[in-house]
């Protein structure tokens, strides 16, 4: 099972000094990946913790892979019916090929009913507007030459697809991620709640050809008691997750960057 971590792409820990400094240690100490969060518009009274603040996934994501060099860099979650398709995979496949082929991409469908009404987006339709991003961005990544609006046209850069991973809930999220996807992302399941769940994903992405689909769980794992921490792990791997991302609150650098260097020696 690979390790990755959560930084805080949010509220004061969102500076280019904090996440740069994560983001290096991360990268620097053999940590598989590193994941950040997207919203886009928060209302005052759901501003707790973040103020409101959000840097754009994409873009962070971008300049992150300019100051790392091995490290994955995923979106957990993208949230895909904010966002038009072509202009969607235009950035995705041009921070892919800038970022070496390192971006794996987590997606959603939203769930902040204020955030929707904000950006003038009917919720009612976020999962058809999503299966059409997802559509569209298999057929771009596939194909130099792509349509919409009856319209044909050069889809490049076009570097190797980065992996989908669906976030949400069973059994929709699932069935989502076999037919768009490579991976499935959990919101929050202990491992004995997750290991029936990705038994079944397992045989029904087997039984639509994809063999060996990605599960990335999202856990505090405690860091500060390495048994259970180790247990905690064998627990999660023993349930399926071929990924573990380690999320935490943190005011400074130093505090997450202590984190990774105890999970590390942890694992």
């Amino acid at each position: 099972m690979k390790l990755g971590i959560n930084i805080r792409n949010m509220g004061p820990q969102s500076s280019r000094e904090i996440i740069s400094a994560c983001a290096v240690t991360a990268d620097r100490e053999g940590l598989d990946s590193l994941w950040i969060v997207e919203h886009i518009a928060i209302p005052p009274d759901d501003a707790e913790g973040s103020g409101g603040r959000y840097l754009d996934p994409l873009i962070t994501l971008s300049y992150l892979a300019g100051i790392t060099e091995r490290i994955k860099l995923g979106t957990g979650v993208l949230i895909l019916p904010y966002r038009p398709p072509v202009i969607t995979a235009k950035l995705i496949a041009t921070l892919q090929e800038l970022a070496q082929d390192r971006l794996k991409l987590g997606v959603g469908i939203g769930w902040m009913q204020s955030e929707f009404k904000a950006l003038g987006v009917d919720m009612r339709k976020r999962v058809s507007d999503s299966e059409r991003v997802l559509q569209f961005l298999n057929e771009a990544f596939d194909n130099d030459v792509v349509e919409q609006n009856e319209q044909s046209f050069i889809f490049s850069p076009r570097p190797v697809r980065p992996p989908i991973i669906v976030g949400g809930a069973a059994p929709h999220a699932i069935r989502r991620a076999i037919k768009y996807g490579d991976g499935w992302m959990p919101m929050r399941l202990k491992p004995d709640a997750l290991k029936p769940i990705v038994e079944g994903y397992r045989e029904q992405a087997k039984a639509a050809g994809k063999s060996e689909p990605e599960v990335v769980a999202i856990s505090r794992l405690p860091l500060a008691e390495p048994n259970q921490c180790r247990e905690l792990l064998e627990a999660y791997e023993d349930a399926g997750a071929t990924t573990l991302v380690h999320g935490q609150k943190y005011d400074q650098a130093a505090e997450l960057q202590d984190a990774i260097g105890k999970l590390v020696l942890i694992a």
